[in-house]
């Protein structure tokens, strides 16, 4: 029999080997570290993510958001933006993941490939064709649209990766959304309604604020040039009645000018131009005559904050009448361009000034007529709502999960914290184990995948040090819960909070082996040096995946298909043969050595075992008697964690209680059974 278990732990050795070497191989170069060069799409890529036939061209922008404009046919095409440049992108395992996609001017996404990742997605038998797929679901999505429809759009993340493919879609959209608003093909942050119209007169229009006005009379120019060569008469009559608006807003543009002026006045404007609206009439003219000279317009400025805007003559159309019912009969009005190349921020307060002159004898004297402008509020888009982060999504989509989660938790806790009266009820503590134990396989592992891998310890690790961020860890709430209460457990009890009664595959192994010990399969002691020397290969493993993982961590995770909770809890059995085979191998030796991968294989408890060395209080009870009179407790320890002495090691107690149930229990425990015999056996005591 001896023979045989050390056949089954040789095959299963080579099966671990054999089943990862193979896909090593396959494995490729080095991937990149803890960054990520932006990647650039050539023209053939540009147009297959817009969706236009080549030829194409891109242009690079870097301002005011980074990316590449694709022209064809000399007309802009659509955008094209990269996750990682635009939001620094970081997946699941701490690495830099981009995705490349395309937008078009009517904020579309337009198509979108994966360019670059190393998340673990790929050990659980999901293929690069499903993430590629994923990735390109999103094309047709409608950034313009309201939430709820957006939200429809959107394509759900991957089963048995939720994680990872989270990740990749809440840095596509907030990415998608970045670009958007960068070039103005989404409207957001205040901007310009350039869309809604209603019709209204003059009266209405000033009503609302639309135009700003000014009012100069002959005696106000008078007293401020009095000191100037021929000053105008003083009089009740206008020196300059001047009216301005800016006119983007169709509801202003559209009545002041009409249809087509309207048109032709902003038809023509470049990105961030705006035109603005000048009418006044009175003694004073706002263009005067000089600008038909030397082509700029000496007598207007526009001051935003500490930017001087002037006009030239380019920037300069004349309305010759204007379309709104109640309009006064003004001598001039004016339309001119505000370059975009200004600053100028047409959602922010401004001032246009009018300036008027008298020559002295010492020089001239300057009158500044300013009116201050406000676009209101009900001409600007209100500030474009920000989605809800994926991860509180998801924590409302998983209330279910969450709360059985969290009463599972609370049991446990429950359990630990009063595991005296616990175990001093045999029938109790017996069935309350396997009830905890298959609801940990059947619901928390099969149900909903709450299988925690020393592939997140390892995520954990590289996102400590390539940019810590809540929200990717946040967005499994059953593994963020998990490993939440499993971190506060190791200082209070150790690794064996989550080994003995929280991970489903080792209550696979539990379960199997009870069964196994009904039916009388023999069990195996393995010798104690052996035994010892066997823990090795776990924390060798272990170090291995860490430090594989700074080198390459496609190869990492190869290397953590050690761990068989993909095959066997994450995808049910439902892999390749070589996988299976390697599960089964570890269950049949569990079979004869109660939890044989617990003890000898697994990375993950030995991750675990390290920062329980942290462990701050010790409930595992022991008499004195332990190890030298009696040594039940370590021939029964589920994990041999228990040495010949009777001292338990914390770094290989699962905490599954069973020597606490034999020492409290009186027709077990060999010292209290001695105890009542001799208590029965003195003068008086009970027979």
């Amino acid at each position: 029999m001896h023979r045989l278990i050390l056949l089954i732990l040789g095959l299963v050795l080579w099966l671990g080997a054999g089943a990862t070497a193979p896909l090593m191989a396959a494995g490729g170069g080095v991937l990149p570290g803890d960054t990520l060069a932006v990647s650039t799409p050539d023209p053939a890529r540009a147009a297959r993510l817009i969706g236009v036939a080549p030829p194409v061209r891109l242009v690079r922008e870097d301002a005011p958001v980074p990316g590449w404009t694709v022209l064809a046919n000399g007309q802009v095409a659509g955008y094209i933006g990269s996750t990682w440049e635009l939001s620094g992108s970081v997946g699941y395992s701490g690495r830099p993941l981009d995705v490349l996609f395309g937008l078009t001017p009517d904020a579309r996404v337009s198509g979108a490939e994966l360019v670059q990742h190393n998340e673990p997605i790929l050990t659980l038998g999901i293929s690069t064709e499903d993430i590629e797929a994923f990735v390109s679901s999103f094309a047709g999505l409608n950034l313009r649209a309201p939430q709820e429809t957006r939200l429809a759009q959107i394509p759900d993340v991957i089963s048995r990766a939720t994680v990872s493919t989270g990740v990749i879609r809440d840095s596509m959209l907030r990415s998608a959304r970045t670009l958007a608003l960068g070039r103005g093909v989404m409207a957001g942050d205040g901007g310009i309604d350039r869309v809604a119209f209603e019709p209204r007169d003059w009266d209405a229009l000033v009503t609302s604020g639309a135009l700003a006005h000014t009012l100069v009379t002959m005696t106000d120019a008078h007293e401020a040039l009095k000191d100037g060569r021929l000053p105008p008469e003083p009089g009740p009559g206008a020196f300059l009645d001047l009216w301005i608006a800016v006119l983007d807003p169709p509801t202003i543009g559209r009545n002041l000018l009409g249809q087509q002026s309207f048109t032709s006045a902003v038809g023509g404007l470049g990105p961030n131009e705006v035109a603005l609206f000048v009418a006044s009439r009175g003694l004073h003219s706002h263009r005067g005559t000089a600008w038909r000279r030397d082509g700029v317009f000496d007598r207007l400025s526009l001051r935003q904050g500490e930017t001087v805007h002037v006009f030239t003559e380019d920037d300069y159309v004349r309305i010759d009448r204007l379309a709104a019912d109640g309009a006064p009969e003004f001598k001039e009005r004016s339309v001119f361009r505000i370059r975009g190349d200004s600053g100028f921020d047409p959602t922010a307060p401004f001032t246009l000034e009018v300036r008027a002159t008298r020559a002295t004898a010492s020089g001239d004297v300057v009158f500044t007529i300013p009116v201050d402008y406000s676009l209101p509020a009900a001409f600007l888009l209100p500030d474009a709502a920000p989605d809800t982060p994926l991860w509180q999504t998801v924590w409302q989509d998983k209330r279910p999960e969450i709360a059985g989660v969290a009463t599972m938790l609370a049991v446990l806790t429950l359990i630990l914290f009063a595991q005296e009266g616990f175990v001093s009820r045999p029938r109790l503590y017996r069935a309350g184990r396997i009830a905890f134990l298959a609801t940990t396989l059947v619901w928390l592992g099969w149900g909903i995948n709450g299988q925690l891998s020393v592939v997140q310890i390892v995520a954990f690790l590289h996102s400590l040090l390539s940019g810590f961020r809540w929200e990717t860890f946040l967005i499994d709430p059953v593994i963020f819960m998990l490993w939440s209460f499993v971190a506060l457990g190791l200082l209070f009890w150790g690794r064996g909070v989550y080994c003995g009664w929280l991970c489903p595959f080792g209550a696979l192994q539990e379960l199997t082996n009870r069964a196994a010990q009904a039916l009388r399969v023999p069990q195996i002691a393995v010798p104690q040096p052996i035994h010892e020397r066997l823990w090795v290969i776990k924390y060798v493993l272990f170090v291995g995946i860490v430090a594989l993982s700074f080198y390459s961590m496609e190869r990492a995770l190869v290397l953590a298909e050690a761990e068989p909770f993909k095959t066997a809890i994450s995808m049910r059995m439902l892999r390749a043969w070589p996988f299976v085979l390697f599960v089964l191998a570890i269950l049949t030796a569990g079979l004869f050595i109660e939890r044989f991968y617990c003890r000898y294989l697994c990375p993950l408890g030995a991750g675990l075992a390290i920062p329980a060395k942290l462990k701050i209080f010790d409930w595992l009870h022991r008499r004195p008697q332990c190890g030298r009179e009696c040594r039940l407790c370590e021939q029964k320890c589920t994990v041999g964690a228990i040495d010949p002495l009777g001292r338990i090691n914390p770094n290989e107690c699962i905490l599954c209680l069973k020597c606490q149930w034999i020492f409290h229990d009186k027709d077990t425990c060999t010292i209290l059974k001695r105890r009542a015999r001799s208590t029965a056996a003195a003068p008086g005591g009970s027979p």
